[in-house]
């Protein structure tokens, strides 16, 4: 833009404000072109050109002229060195307050520097962003506009930078714009992120929809055709035209085709068509003459009139079967909805005069949550709440009294206790779902009624609760819940239960340890006490440290390898010292990847090996026999034989053979011996891969009705 652009604003902002405030965006304009004279940006274009663009942005969503002259003024704290004090006596408080949002979210951004520091700030970034999308929506708005021209602009800044800049904005921006209704904005930041990632594959669909542009724009233009004559006669006033499907979500509709084995050919609905008319009797009067024209297919028809999306999306889709063999995509909507769904939130112009804005926010319930999170949760735990409340699909699951609550998809009873208020996440103890017994890792379903069973006394959380791998709770905000629980207890306390911890839920998985001070100082703990405390606290669980000490945490950038399938073999096992002898392993403790382990030397039959702590081992007298080994390839899978000691019951072998069948793993073998006082103990032998396998099976059996302990063969019983 140039100074002779600044009129296109004007002219823009005057379609819909009144005279006497498009005096105070002309004035706007004017202090930001004097402050930013002489300051250039990376592109080599005049720096006032950003603020102005970003002005344009939200002048093209009917934003307020406050709005407008706190984007414009934007930069001006920051970059010309104006106070806050003197723009606000310039411009008054609602403008200064914006622009100081904005700053604040900026000057935090800037101070990111690289690695945990830079993770940190971001969070902290987000944080704010979010807590001032609960206060002021406009400070959001503002800075989606910033972000959304700084991506048109990216060329003048080093690649690193600006893929830095393009995942930022596609985990958070693009999603937050999703999240406000913002769909325009959202796919304009996909795609100019998509193209900074993985540019290869951003100009290969390019070129791959500019192929098919004269086939597509052919076949749109019949079908319109086709379909305003029909709307016509019906009395229906219509306008129709093609829909295009941005890059972004063509890349991600190849990789799912890709996965089926498809090409990119197979994507049929790359022809897609939009009607706006005057009424919603007009959309659903439109859609018998879609239907009557062309035969739809019965599975891919959606009603988001009577059931609009939780960020306030409406519209009938329906695809039809055009001229007998092609998909085509139909939306359906009014023009007030078409304008909702493209802008979002800023469509509904929230802080203009009346009641239509006030309604507006209210709609979106999830904005004033983020403001109930303002001293509860740290800026990590708050980065990661949004991430796994806010910016995911959702639930809507209702109360026994008929309330609706939302949710994350994948939430369980416990998320919603917890939603519904701590003291009953605390206290609960059981779920009725749709008046059904539930588990408490049920994942719960739109339309779900969910009544929680309580514990009349304060019994407090489970630790289980917190071991993703069981999958009690899927929000950050009932497991920060969780663990602040844990954090109020006292140190000494937390020390004793996670020394209960150690010794029934890890020492007895036979690790083979050599000691929980080595433990501790490979986990990054200064003593076994700080070890303990955080086992106690629910910081770290017993599968965590199985995981760790596994190996089974160490990132790759290539992604976790793929091992071929192969069963046991004797070259599994590397001898160190001693030539290329034949090996076996133990019946007695069946060792497994992860395990520390030993070899015996045993005459005729090559080496034995052992996990460390295998009690024939342990009192071994001939020590001499005793050689190092290490694990080589790992095999695909290893037998184990756990042993399960449970007051007997109807049903028992059913459920533990359930859980074991849950987790894939074979069951090779099955015993059980009946005592006379009603007990069972009972051998499973298993085929598992490593020993964090076998923790997460043996920790799920172990909260299964009736059992007392769950052992694996071979080890010294803690319990």
């Amino acid at each position: 833009m140039n100074w002779m652009d600044s009129n296109k604003l004007i002219e823009l902002a005057n379609t819909y404000l009144p005279e006497d405030k498009i005096a105070l965006v002309k004035e706007a304009y004017e202090f930001a072109a004097k402050a930013h004279r002489g300051q250039v940006r990376k592109t080599g274009e005049p720096y006032v050109e950003h603020p102005l663009n970003a002005a344009m942005i939200l002048a093209e969503l009917h934003l307020d002229a406050e709005t407008l002259a706190a984007a414009l003024l934007h930069d001006v704290p920051e970059d010309c060195g104006i106070s806050l004090e003197e723009i606000g006596a310039k411009f008054g408080l609602p403008v200064v307050k914006l622009v100081d949002g904005v700053t604040k979210l900026n000057k935090l951004a800037n101070r990111a520097g690289t690695g945990e520091a830079k993770s940190k700030a971001q969070a902290e970034n987000l944080r704010k962003m979010l807590l001032a999308t609960a206060e002021d929506l406009r400070v959001v708005l503002i800075k989606l506009a910033d972000r959304l021209h700084n991506m048109r602009t990216l060329e003048g800044l080093p690649a690193e930078k600006r893929r830095a800049i393009a995942q930022e904005t596609l985990e958070i921006y693009a999603p937050l714009a999703h999240r406000l209704g913002m769909r325009e904005a959202k796919w304009q930041l996909e795609d100019l992120a998509f193209r900074y990632l993985k540019p290869r594959v951003y100009h290969q669909i390019a070129r791959l929809v500019a192929g098919k542009r004269a086939e597509r724009e052919g076949f749109i233009s019949e079908a319109s055709q086709m379909l305003s004559q029909e709307l016509n006669k019906a009395g229906i006033e219509a306008k129709v035209y093609g829909r295009p499907k941005h890059i972004y979500s063509i890349y991600q509709k190849m990789s799912k085709y890709d996965a089926q084995g498809k090409k990119f050919g197979d994507i049929h609905d790359l022809f897609a068509l939009r009607l706006l008319v005057d009424s919603v009797s007009d959309c659903y009067k439109a859609l018998g003459v879609i239907h009557t024209l062309w035969r739809p297919i019965p599975e891919e028809f959606d009603d988001f009139i009577a059931n609009p999306k939780d960020n306030g999306y409406q519209a009938l889709h329906t695809t039809v079967m055009c001229q007998g063999t092609t998909p085509l995509e139909i939306q359906i909507r009014t023009h007030n909805m078409h304008r909702v769904n493209e802008f979002g939130v800023a469509a509904h112009w929230l802080y203009k005069e009346g009641k239509e804005g006030e309604k507006s926010r209210d709609e979106m319930a999830w904005l004033r949550q983020l403001g109930d999170w303002r001293e509860e949760l740290d800026s990590e735990e708050f980065l990661e709440s949004v991430k796994t409340d806010v910016l995911v699909d959702r639930v809507f699951v209702y109360t026994p009294k008929g309330e609706i609550k939302e949710l994350p998809r994948g939430a369980t009873p416990l998320d919603f206790a917890f939603r519904i208020h701590t003291d009953l996440g605390y206290r609960c103890i059981g779920a009725k779902v749709n008046g059904r017994l539930e588990p408490l890792n049920y994942a719960l379903k739109n339309g779900d009624v969910v009544e929680i069973m309580a514990s009349k006394v304060d019994k407090g959380p489970s630790l289980d609760w917190l071991n993703t791998e069981l999958g009690y709770v899927k929000t950050s905000h009932a497991r920060s819940k969780i663990r602040q629980w844990f954090a109020k207890q006292e140190r000494s306390q937390c020390i004793e239960t996670g020394k209960q911890i150690w010794d029934k839920e890890v020492r007895k998985l036979g690790v083979g340890l050599p000691g929980v001070d080595e433990v501790a100082r490979l986990l990054n703990y200064d003593s076994a006490d700080d070890l303990f405390a955080a086992l106690g606290s629910g910081s770290i669980n017993s599968s965590q440290i199985m995981l760790r000490l596994s190996g089974a945490l160490e990132p790759t950038e290539e992604g976790p390898e793929v091992l071929p399938a192969r069963k046991i073999s004797p070259v599994s096992i590397n001898v160190l010292g001693v030539g290329d002898l034949l090996t076996r392993l133990a019946n007695c403790c069946h060792p497994l990847p992860g395990d520390k382990i030993i070899g015996y030397i045993t005459q005729g039959r090559g080496i034995t090996v052992h996990r460390k702590d295998c009690p024939n081992i342990v009192h071994e007298e001939e020590k001499e026999r005793l050689v190092k080994v290490e694990w080589g390839a790992v095999a695909q899978v290893y037998p184990v034989t756990i042993q399960i000691d449970a007051w007997d019951r109807v049903g028992l072998v059913r459920d533990v053979s359930a859980i074991i069948a849950e987790e894939g793993v074979n069951l090779s073998e099955v015993s059980m011996d009946n005592h006379r006082d009603d007990s069972v103990t009972m051998h499973f032998t298993l085929e598992v891969k490593n020993a964090a396998q076998l923790s997460k099976i043996m920790s799920r059996i172990h909260s299964v009705w009736n059992v007392v302990s769950v052992t694996r063969k071979g080890e010294i019983s803690v319990s």
